[in-house]
């Protein structure tokens, strides 16, 4: 495993726990990576950091609501999401950039009122972070591409991974089966 200052490339500090499924240093691969590219998850996706210029120009088609999630922090109301009781197979992307966040056959009823998974698409594509706001500690999630605020991951969650990803429905886009979700930065 690398050094904390090895994983800092271009300003973009990498979170620890997800550094086992990408390629985060020119040149150089873990054991499960295939590739050499830079910023390059275990799926194959590219997580290099988006130019504010970029993140701006993709922020210009999301709605308030949309904006307001994903770039301030916020969160939509509980039981009021359009992707709550979606069943339809298929992968739930990021709306801002379309990095995919998680698989419907991973999505499960936490009957909290927003979309829950128990694990990413790929660890690598959901960074996470303290989140000390409110008076109490939580862990934020946002996409490690955009950066882009997604919701929280608790303990609480189903087996196999006993975690809870609770989404914000105004963060993610769903894809159908056989559809994949374009790679918008």
């Amino acid at each position: 495993m690398f050094a904390t200052s090895e994983l800092i490339h271009n300003d973009h500090p990498l979170d620890l726990s997800i550094a086992h499924s990408a390629t985060y240093v020119h040149g150089m691969t873990d054991e499960l990576s295939t590739t050499t590219s830079p910023y390059t998850s275990g799926s194959g996706y590219d997580l290099g950091p988006i130019s504010p210029a970029v993140r701006e120009r993709l922020a210009e088609r999301l709605t308030s609501e949309e904006r307001h999630i994903l770039l301030d922090h916020g969160t939509e109301r509980p039981f009021c999401g359009v992707l709550l009781d979606n069943k339809e197979r298929g992968t739930y992307a990021c709306r801002l950039c379309g990095l995919p966040l998680f698989k419907a056959g991973d999505k499960f009823d936490s009957r909290t009122g927003w979309p829950s998974f128990f694990k990413p698409f790929d660890e690598a594509h959901v960074r996470t972070l303290e989140d000390r706001s409110h008076g109490m500690l939580r862990t934020e999630t946002r996409c490690a591409r955009c950066k882009s605020h997604l919701g929280h991951v608790f303990p609480d969650g189903p087996p196999p991974t006993g975690r809870r990803y609770c989404m914000n429905s105004a963060a993610l886009e769903f894809f159908p089966e056989r559809v994949s979700p374009p790679q918008l930065a």
